[in-house]
């Protein structure tokens, strides 16, 4: 019972409160995050209606995206299934998943228009109505996607293991997720989830992020990796009354399906080449924030890095020297690998 109420309480807010970023009460649910070049050419391709209706915290779609199976959780009115569809190409295919039906409507109007801008000859997007909880009654099969993206919306699921447990069930061995929410400081009060209004603010369901990296964890992921972190401002002063001291953040991560990867950072004296053969990072590939890998320079990196550049789409683009037969104990990241406790933003093993 308190899972459905929950559940329509995010309806009613995303599908009859909300009718435009206007609506919103804080800048959670905002992109404050600079939006790479290509990504603001094709959003001038996308019509404007989707772009109204759009409630996001970051620009959480990965590169290297040509050809792939992409699938977009809690996709709203489409704006990032649009994105990614001119990413994947023609060859490629998005599927996108909402619950509330208001939201949909709008992504699903502009579906042949959208194909027609971007020049094919078909829609290469899917939109199916339905609960990120169970993507399985959706026909979204076991090792069927190549990237998972999501636009702050986990947060708002009563949920969130099965949520993860999905992900990491359609991904494909070497499948990513990257996707952006909000994630507290510290553990929010059970009873936020039940004002509408923190909860359709991404507050009242925001993951503490310790809890976060246990949960994936125990799903056998345990190394996930920061890109972004920004601090929530919240300017609204009823909001800021309810929440208090708790402090919020908008994080971008990415973390991926290996079976390889271990809790901490160890060294197997391997060396990663970045090639620069991906369009939009010619000179060095950001992995995380603070691991970018320089085009042609041999870079040491720790074996859930080898294995996060090599056993996933981006092989093509590195070589990688070495393997895991011989160890030499943890590899040292320097100062920025071992994040004090007290950071609320701290990532996975490399962190």
């Amino acid at each position: 019972m308190e899972t459905a109420a929950t559940l329509d309480a995010v309806k009613e807010y995303y599908g009859k409160v909300l009718q435009g970023m206007r609506d919103l009460k804080t800048n959670a649910c905002c992109c404050a995050e600079s939006i790479p070049e290509n990504h603001r050419r094709i959003l001038d391709e996308i019509d404007n209606e989707i772009l109204d209706r759009f409630y996001g915290c970051g620009s959480p779609i990965p590169p290297a995206l040509e050809g792939c199976t992409v699938l977009d959780l809690g996709c709203g009115s489409g704006r990032d299934t649009y994105l990614a569809s001119k990413l994947v190409g023609p060859e490629g295919f998005v599927i996108g998943v909402d619950m509330t039906g208001e939201q949909l409507a709008v992504a699903k109007k502009h579906q042949d228009s959208q194909a027609k801008k971007f020049g094919y000859a078909k829609s290469n997007v899917d939109f199916r109505c339905g609960y990120i909880e169970d993507l399985a009654a959706l026909g979204i099969e076991d090792n069927s996607i190549d990237v998972v993206i999501s636009n702050c919306v986990i947060n708002l699921s009563p949920q969130k293991k099965r949520v993860f447990s999905e992900i990491f069930r359609v991904l494909k061995p070497g499948g990513e997720l990257y996707f952006s929410d909000i994630f507290a400081g510290r553990r929010v009060p059970k009873e936020w989830a039940a004002d509408p209004v923190l909860l359709g603010e991404c507050l009242g369901g925001a993951m503490y992020v310790e809890d976060f990296r246990r949960l994936l964890r125990d799903l056998g992921c345990p190394d996930y990796r920061v890109m972004s972190k920004n601090l929530i401002t919240i300017d609204n002063p009823e909001i800021k009354a309810k929440v208090g001291m708790t402090d919020f953040y908008s994080i971008k991560i990415r973390a991926f399906k290996l079976a390889s990867l271990e809790d901490i950072c160890e060294d197997f004296g391997q060396a990663a080449y970045y090639l620069g053969t991906i369009p939009e990072y010619p000179f060095g590939f950001p992995l995380d924030d603070h691991h970018t890998l320089i085009t042609g320079k041999p870079m040491l990196v720790c074996g859930n890095t080898a294995a996060m550049v090599s056993e996933t789409r981006f092989g093509r683009h590195f070589k990688v020297v070495g393997d895991t037969s011989v160890h030499y104990g943890p590899f040292d990241c320097g100062p920025s690998c071992a994040a004090p406790a007290a950071d609320p933003c701290g990532g996975g093993s490399c962190c």
